[in-house]
């Protein structure tokens, strides 16, 4: 159910005056102008009385399949795309000619357009999304405008379902904010999650391999990323030049772009745990490590600048910016090598952040241990051996979170990427708390261990069974046993 605390019933009637883009709508049943709505719902088990049953089309399911359900459960209204004649009663009709844009739009008015009261900063791109809307929010927090996120850290999904997401647009404009740094991932794009939603500034970070289990192909993933960059969403477009996709959306683009770029850097300083650069002339520092986090505090500087900040006031914000949870994160309890874990679960997320625990080990050794996703992309397993083989000294190849597959099938997948040349330094192991325990037993002193592909997950799904298990927790027991 999605509905504010203090949210009165709005007559359907009302509903329909504050929302826009709707086009032509039909009503069925009598009374049906009279109709009060209390919640919104998408989902048959989370319908209450005074609902608004929003009957989507899926993958799997058929919403109108429920609508019987929904109208037991006390809903009031049901969006369709056609009308239903079961027996529902005379329950209201809204009939639409598409259930997930008008739930959106429908969403945003219900919710009374929270967007418009926030500074909305929206983040797309395969990579990096969590990290710049990380950096941003605390750049904004620090510069007086209490800030709200949302995204992979916050929530199930990266970019919640339609009524979900305005429901916490609403409520961070109750609890005070006046911004919202948003992941925007390619799902909610290409399923118009965030349409209502107005952005004053949309990144993108750029464009990898992933999620073409839903969209396909490379270019309908893109083109999903891009959807964000029009003018009936995003005021103003923050791009990196440094992806072939970013300079494409530049000039294709038809809202007004500033870019970025790893050039705007000058005297570029990493390590784990932080990294500095000079940006308009100020002094940066970042509480972030890794090379391939410059480019993402660079989306962030920019987007401030659009904003309106300058340079001085950006330098003094994001030197605020604390570490985030599975993002290129030191667990140190004071042994001798450095120990990272990552959420990097694509061949390119691999190799930046394995190139940037190369550049900590220095003469030192850089020690891999992944595994890849079941139920997800089968063809960037390969990718993900190849590039670990390649960028790492040591690789140890064990379980992600496998579920309905076989974790060593899983595993042969990637292996299948590693050069002849590189198997002898390649290691099976799949259970990955023995993975993670090899590994550091590998160790020596200076050498870098990442732990990558789960970074801020808190549980492993294996067939239909979750289990506690976070690599963070795992590797600091782990540590202070062995010391």
């Amino acid at each position: 159910m999605s509905a504010r605390p203090d949210q009165q019933p709005i007559s359907l009637t009302d509903l329909l005056a504050r929302t826009t883009n709707m086009g032509d709508v039909a009503l069925v049943g009598s009374g049906a102008q009279q109709a009060r709505i209390t919640s919104l719902a998408f989902d048959s088990r989370r319908v209450s009385p005074g609902s608004m049953f929003f009957c989507l089309r899926g993958a799997d399911n058929d919403g109108h399949a429920f609508a019987q359900a929904a109208v037991a459960a006390g809903a009031v209204v049901l969006v369709v795309d056609h009308e239903l004649h079961t027996s529902i009663g005379n329950v209201t009709q809204l009939v639409v000619r598409d259930t997930r844009t008008s739930m959106a739009y429908l969403s945003s008015a219900f919710f009374g357009d929270p967007s418009s009261e926030l500074t909305v900063v929206g983040i797309t791109g395969t990579n990096g999304k969590t990290t710049t809307a990380h950096i941003v929010a605390c750049a904004l927090d620090a510069l007086g405008s209490p800030t709200g996120v949302i995204g992979t850290l916050s929530g199930a999904h990266t970019t919640p379902e339609a009524p979900d997401l305005q429901q916490r647009l609403a409520e961070f404009v109750d609890q005070g904010c006046t911004s919202v740094a948003m992941e925007v991932s390619s799902h909610a794009l290409a399923l118009d999650r965030v349409l209502g939603t107005r952005f004053r500034v949309g990144v993108f970070t750029n464009l990898g391999r992933d999620h073409l289990d839903l969209h396909g192909t490379q270019e309908r993933y893109f083109a999903a990323k891009a959807r964000l960059f029009e003018p009936d969403l995003t005021d103003h477009g923050v791009i990196n030049i440094d992806d072939v996709h970013g300079r494409l959306l530049v000039d294709s683009a038809n809202i007004p772009v500033s870019t970025f770029s790893a050039d705007d850097a000058a005297d570029v300083v990493v390590s784990a745990f932080d990294h500095a650069y000079t940006w308009r002339g100020e002094r940066m520092h970042i509480g972030i490590g890794g090379r391939f986090n410059v480019i993402n505090s660079l989306a962030a500087a920019t987007s401030l600048e659009v904003l309106g900040h300058s340079p001085t006031r950006i330098a003094a914000a994001l030197a605020t910016t604390t570490a985030v949870p599975g993002r290129f994160e030191p667990i140190d309890v004071g042994q001798d090598f450095v120990v990272i874990v990552d959420y990097a679960h694509t061949p390119d997320a691999m190799t930046a952040a394995l190139s940037a625990a190369r550049a900590v080990a220095g003469a030192n050794r850089v020690i891999a241990v992944f595994g890849c996703g079941g139920d997800r992309d089968h063809d960037k397993r390969p990718l993900m051996g190849h590039a670990a083989a390649t960028l790492a000294d040591h690789v140890i190849v064990t379980s992600d979170n496998p579920r309905s597959e076989a974790p060593l099938a899983i595993i042969n997948d990637v292996i299948e990427g590693v050069p002849a040349d590189y198997l002898k330094k390649t290691v099976v192991e799949p259970d990955r708390l023995e993975a993670i325990t090899v590994a550091f037993q590998a160790a020596g002193p200076g050498d870098v261990v990442v732990i990558a592909g789960k970074g801020h997950e808190t549980t492993q799904t294996i067939r239909s069974t979750v289990s506690p298990f976070d690599d963070r927790a795992v590797a600091r027991a782990l540590l202070e046993r062995m010391l």
